[in-house]
């Protein structure tokens, strides 16, 4: 058995977890939360660890050049570097819609990269 130490970033508190994992990697205990929250963060983030991406794309006769985006949900920690080289290669036609889904299923994780601006065209 050993032990790995976490801060919560699952509100502002930032509680200092310790969670115990076994052989197999399972986490069996964690302690330090002051919330259940705590303790699902550590063991996906132990087992499965995701995030949201948010980067710019390149935007084509806007009156912008580039425009923020997001993926939709968390995508896998191990898949961030692919998704970025994807965002990297996009070139938006203006108009766009703040909520407009760019790309579908980025990088082949099935998550979509969404606009989070809107940009209108020149």
């Amino acid at each position: 058995m050993k032990t790995k130490e976490l801060v919560c970033i699952r509100c502002p508190l930032g509680c200092m977890l310790t969670a115990s994992i076994g052989e197999d990697g399972s986490v069996f205990d964690v302690s330090g939360n002051t919330c259940p929250r705590g303790a699902e963060y550590a063991k996906k983030e132990l087992q499965n660890p995701t995030r949201i991406v948010t980067s710019t794309v390149a935007v084509r006769q806007g009156e912008l050049a580039r425009v923020s985006v997001k993926t939709a949900s968390d995508v896998p920690k191990d898949r961030i570097f692919a998704c970025m080289e994807e965002i990297q290669s996009i070139q938006a036609n203006a108009p766009i819609r703040m909520g407009e889904v760019l790309v579908e299923n980025l990088a082949g994780t099935g998550v979509a990269l969404v606009a989070t601006k809107t940009v209108e065209a020149v």
